[in-house]
């Protein structure tokens, strides 16, 4: 198998009824818009800054849902 990867090429099958965007770099920076824009309304990061550590997939699901619904810092 190459690595090498063809840019001109257009895949041949699409997985779903995903249609592909028809400017990606602007859907990519309209993404990171809305990021950013979340960041200033919630006045909080998703998560504490850190390194975590957890056992389970499952534990650390739990843990950013907890995060995610906690109440903001005023």
């Amino acid at each position: 198998m190459s690595g090498i990867v063809n840019l001109q090429d257009t895949p041949g099958r699409t997985a779903g009824k995903r249609v592909p965007p028809d400017d990606s770099f602007q859907t990519g920076m309209d993404l990171q818009q809305l990021a950013v824009d979340l960041g200033r309304t919630l006045k909080q990061g998703l998560v504490p800054k850190g390194v975590y550590r957890f056992t389970s997939h499952q534990e650390a699901d739990q843990w950013m849902w907890k995060m995610m619904a906690r109440p903001r810092e005023d």
